[in-house]
């Protein structure tokens, strides 16, 4: 099902580790070394965003330290809720979307946490619930991974208890009735007294509402397991597609799986990753990549890239193009979904070196080029129902922030895909998501 023609694309900005979404990022020109640590530079970034009218931005993490530090900068933020919290005091609109596994920590915790970002950034919180699929991260807490059906029970009872907190201060609890000495009412403020089989909260979680009543729930799991979760709980998902079928087929199977839950379909907006690189023209885009690249072992993405094809390739073709015999040969892997992309560059004449910087072993759809290429490929994908808006994950924040607000943007808006301004204050607002304060009450 395509989006209706008054509906406006979403978007959210990933920030992760202050220097891009590329590994070479933190070198770059005009970058700042230190932005790993430095909450004024994550700030700068975010209010480029809000000038942009993007709708939120997103942290993903994985508590884990899963690269060699020696060449690369962290992936994940140094704690995602210390960031946004800083994030939230230099900004005035733009929703505010962290990771919190599941599996890692307890629900009164996660209650606690993002209810206080909630209330602190007046409505903009978003908590993205997910499990954890690291056996590092998970000894990093002293623990085993458990099985994935153990996991995906956990994720539904912690999300339920969580809910559950975040509704027991009762709305109109807090009186603040200073003449008559009573801070609030305490008959509105309950335990909720949940044991499940993973988890339990006796509560109450002393936090009262925010503008949005409590913060909304994302969701980045994929399977069926991952499904039930987003069509039960959240509002925004989190996806990978590589073409529009896969997109289209995964945003169909949420739509479809909410309805069974008793919810509105429209309620559930997906978000495609996506990693644009703008330039002045494609040859400008990827010698900018290719700078990045610096920092990546291009002799493994070679070989890797040939697995993709079915050729065997040598790095001392780096630069240069297939052959003719190996053009003949070649043929996408059935086994990944970026392959044939990968194999669509490659017959476009491109050397391999450049094949690899248009991005075709990255983790999204990469899109190297000018303002007007970007904005095709996202006009493309969301007409076509592919997804509700995007997941941006840029380049280079110092520069590719402002790059994809000055030009992109409003050439999103010029088309009518994109709003104006925002229509609210609150993260609900920004999405459409329905007012809910404590668990659904149309899911049993």
């Amino acid at each position: 099902m395509s989006p209706s023609p008054d509906t406006r694309m979403l978007l959210a900005l990933q920030v992760a580790n202050g220097y891009g979404a590329q590994p070479g990022a933190w070198r770059m020109p005009g970058v700042d070394p230190s932005s790993y640590v430095d909450m004024d530079v994550l700030v700068r970034h975010a209010q480029a965003a809000e000038r942009g009218k993007i709708q939120l931005i997103f942290l993903a993490d994985t508590p884990v330290l899963d690269v060699d530090l020696e060449r690369e900068a962290p992936h994940h933020a140094i704690d995602p809720l210390v960031v946004l919290t800083s994030i939230a005091r230099g900004t005035e609109r733009i929703g505010l979307v962290a990771t919190s596994s599941t599996t890692l920590n307890e629900p009164f915790t996660i209650a606690r946490q993002f209810k206080a970002l909630d209330v602190a950034s007046r409505g903009r919180a978003g908590w993205n619930a997910v499990p954890t699929s690291h056996p590092d991260a998970a000894a990093n807490y002293g623990i085993t991974l458990p099985p994935r059906e153990q996991k995906y029970e956990r994720v539904h009872e912690v999300v339920q208890v969580v809910q559950a907190l975040w509704g027991s201060w009762g709305i109109d609890a807090w009186v603040r009735d200073v003449e008559g000495k009573r801070f609030a009412d305490m008959s509105r403020i309950q335990p909720v007294n949940l044991r499940g089989r993973h988890v339990s909260s006796a509560g109450p979680l002393p936090i009262p509402p925010s503008e949005q009543g409590q913060p909304v729930i994302f969701q980045a799991g994929g399977g069926a397991h991952g499904l039930e979760v987003a069509a039960r709980y959240a509002s925004g998902v989190y996806a990978n597609p590589f073409t529009i079928e896969e997109g289209r087929a995964h945003r169909d199977a949420l739509r479809a799986a909410a309805e069974r839950a008793g919810r509105n379909p429209d309620e559930v907006k997906l978000f495609a990753g996506f990693m644009p690189s703008v330039a002045s023209s494609r040859r400008a885009a990827l010698d900018r990549r290719q700078k990045l690249d610096e920092s990546v072992d291009l002799n493994q993405r070679v070989r890797y890239l040939g697995a993709m094809i079915g050729l065997s390739l040598s790095p001392d073709q780096l630069d240069q193009p297939l052959t003719t015999q190996q053009l003949a040969s070649a043929h996408p892997s059935t086994g990944d979904p970026r392959s044939r992309r990968a194999l669509e560059v490659a017959r476009e004449g491109w050397t391999l070196r450049d094949v690899l910087a248009h991005g075709v072993i990255d983790y999204h759809p990469v899109v190297p080029g000018t303002a007007a290429d970007v904005a095709d490929h996202m006009q493309e994908w969301f007409e076509a129902g592919a997804c509700d808006g995007f997941s941006l994950a840029i380049d280079v924040y110092a520069d590719g922030i402002d790059a994809f607000v000055d030009q992109v943007v409003p050439l999103l808006q010029e088309r009518g895909l994109f709003h104006h301004d925002y229509e609210g204050t609150t993260l609900r607002d920004h999405l459409g998501a329905p007012a809910q304060y404590g668990p659904d009450p149309r899911l049993s």
